[in-house]
């Protein structure tokens, strides 16, 4: 679905007109996630991006953007080990995040502003088996694996500022979830995530 997506979005740039934006783009990157809430203590963690996006002219200095994102988020929570040793348990969350954005261009091929909805596509939070009985500080009733059931869909308003030259380009960008992410897992808690993600991107 999403290769038939971008194969329409090009085709249908390519209809605007042959004009310089409409280009693919090769995402890599990092990115800092972290989960604002008050049930537990929690700290950032560095993860990584991967994507593939299409750019194409929408109405004069206004460029649309396609694309999809595969993402690995961390973020690490303050828990007691089995002997009760302090211990920061990290949380993997592998997702993919869709995107659709508006890019309004300060200087053409050089400097741009982004902004639009993302939607993040993801399964259970990942922890260390080692590390699965570990109990969170604050409520020791709850252990590491029964913050693993989140929810599985995440909405996301984006900004962010894109500069660089025509194929190599720099991208900074934050998001906020409107949702509470911990929806879903058996100890009841809640939070929003947010994400500030560093990319380059080549344009082809």
């Amino acid at each position: 679905m999403t290769i038939l997506l971008l194969l329409i979005s090009t085709i249908g740039f390519a209809q605007y007109g042959r004009r310089d934006s409409n280009m693919i783009g090769v995402t890599l990157g990092l990115n800092q996630f972290s989960v604002s809430t008050s049930d537990f203590e929690a700290k950032p963690g560095t993860g990584w991006n991967v994507g593939l996006s299409m750019r194409g002219n929408f109405y004069n200095d206004w460029d649309a953007l396609y694309g999809i994102q595969f993402s690995e988020y961390n973020f690490k929570v303050a828990t007691l080990n089995q002997t009760l040793q302090d211990r920061e348990t990290n949380f993997k969350l592998p997702c993919a995040n869709i995107t659709f954005q508006l890019s309004y261009k300060l200087i053409e091929n050089h400097l741009s502003f982004e902004f639009g909805p993302m939607v993040q596509i993801n399964g259970k939070l990942q922890v260390e088996k080692t590390e699965e009985d570990n109990l969170i500080i604050g409520d020791e009733e709850t252990t590491a694996k029964d913050m693993t059931n989140i929810s599985h869909v995440s909405f996301y308003p984006l900004v962010g500022v894109t500069a660089g030259v025509r194929n190599v380009r720099l991208n900074v960008s934050y998001q906020y979830g409107i949702n509470n992410i911990l929806g879903k897992n058996d100890a009841g808690y809640s939070g929003h995530a947010s994400v500030i993600n560093g990319n380059i991107i080549f344009y082809f």
